[in-house]
């Protein structure tokens, strides 16, 4: 009994808790709140998957690990325990374009939050640029908690891109909200002595990436573009069709 009304007082069931002694022995009480704790999480499922913004994604069981020419699949398999998002350590994909440096984030993101985590999935043009075009300090400040404030942040695409000096504060601001308190994830093509590249003139990089990198898992990745790949695959299949029809027509 002290068990179920504890459950109660967790759900916040006050008109049930309210009439306690009257209906505590019911048979129907264990099942009712059975029901209140899974449509709950069920919703709370849903609605931290909607404020992810994941999109659509390939799951790992589905990735091609052969196809990179480095990958280290025992260190990725082991992200997907999550010890790193209770750690609050970061994690940094490294690796050229089509690799699947997002197609990994974004389940390590998905596990995250099957798990319980809040997550919020965006490219790092889309965070700075929706940073930058605040002109009242009041509304940046209220965008900088809204970045700060999700169990596990993903910045996607960082180094396609070239920023100016403002951009680059207003990344160190978001990762020095989110130090040491709550995890990021960021993909990138350019090692971390190139960051100075996407950010010239930028005095904070070095604080940027040391900051980053403080309590940091590292994957790197090497290879050649994967959409590359399944794009000349498309074309070749499309050229035999085309070349079957040239021959069927040319058949007397």
């Amino acid at each position: 009994m002290s068990d179920l009304r504890q459950r109660a007082q967790d759900l916040k069931l006050y008109g049930l808790l309210a009439r306690w002694q009257d209906i505590a022995g019911e048979p129907w009480v264990a099942e009712l709140l059975d029901w209140e704790e899974k449509e709950r999480s069920r919703r709370g499922l849903e609605r931290r998957l909607r404020h992810a913004r994941l999109g659509t994604f390939k799951p790992l069981a589905d990735f091609d690990w052969t196809w990179p020419k480095k990958i280290d699949r025992a260190q990725i398999e082991d992200l997907l325990r999550l010890e790193w998002l209770t750690s609050a350590n970061n994690v940094v994909l490294v690796g050229p374009n089509g690799i699947g440096k997002t197609l990994i984030a974004k389940n390590l993101a998905h596990q995250a939050v099957l798990a319980g985590a809040t997550a919020r999935f965006l490219t790092a043009s889309q965070l700075l640029n929706s940073l930058a075009e605040l002109d009242s300090s009041a509304g940046l400040q209220r965008k900088l908690t809204l970045y700060a404030r999700p169990q596990l942040l993903v910045l996607d695409e960082l180094g396609y891109l070239s920023y100016d000096t403002r951009h680059a504060d207003l990344l160190f601001e978001v990762i020095s909200r989110r130090y040491e308190r709550r995890p990021t994830i960021v993909t990138t093509n350019k090692p971390f002595a190139e960051w100075g590249e996407v950010f010239p003139n930028a005095t904070c990089v070095v604080t940027i990436v040391d900051r980053l990198v403080h309590r940091c898992e590292v994957v790197t990745l090497e290879g050649d573009s994967y959409r590359l790949k399944e794009s000349k695959e498309v074309a070749r299949q499309r050229a035999q069709k085309r070349a079957a029809r040239r021959k069927r027509k040319t058949r007397p």
